[in-house]
């Protein structure tokens, strides 16, 4: 029995103080999220699975300080801290995370042209992304990608409202103009 199964059977139990969620439900209800945060973030598909299984083996190990209602700003917050150790040691590492490009599943009704430029899409979207400032990037995958109303996004950021709202106004404006500056190499811009 490896370590996390051995957390699970554990906080799966249920004595008297025992928290109100699980490591199974926890898992279930936010592995989604933290997976496309951290590909948001950059990760490649193989680095967001280790990274999410590191930020999941944490909540195992504290789950019993983690309020039912703020788990998921937990989570959220130790998945940041696990992309920033993460990340270091990928530079470290100097990684060219090539393959998702080729690994990414599409749909067979798209010809090989339209798979092409979706690619191409995804990868202009993961350059844009990685060029903005993390304070920015982060507010603008909670809300484009997670779809997350400002409120939430103030939450998770542990930031007053009027501040979220301000940093994803700047974060749409210094996106768009990114894109804009990449007007060339956008392949949905150039079939028309």
């Amino acid at each position: 029995m490896s370590w996390l199964q051995s957390k699970v059977s554990l906080a799966s139990a249920a004595p008297e103080s025992a928290p109100e969620q699980s490591i199974d439900s926890l898992v279930a209800q936010h592995y989604g999220f933290v997976w496309r945060v951290l590909r948001g973030l950059g990760f490649s598909r193989a680095d967001a699975d280790d990274a999410a299984q590191r930020v999941f083996m944490i909540v195992a190990r504290k789950i019993e300080n983690v309020n039912a209602g703020s788990a998921r700003s937990f989570i959220y917050g130790s998945t940041l801290r696990v992309a920033n150790n993460a990340r270091r040691g990928l530079r470290r590492r100097r990684e060219i995370a090539t393959e998702d490009a080729l690994d990414a599943a599409e749909p067979e009704a798209l010809g090989p042209e339209q798979r092409a430029a979706v690619v191409e899409a995804r990868a202009l979207l993961s350059e844009l992304l990685a060029r903005l400032p993390d304070k920015f990037r982060r507010i603008l995958i909670l809300a484009e990608l997670e779809q997350l109303e400002v409120p939430e996004i103030a939450a998770l950021e542990r930031l007053p409202v009027g501040t979220a709202a301000s940093r994803l106004r700047t974060a749409r404006q210094q996106f768009r103009e990114l894109l804009d500056a990449a007007r060339d190499r956008n392949p949905f811009l150039n079939e028309a």
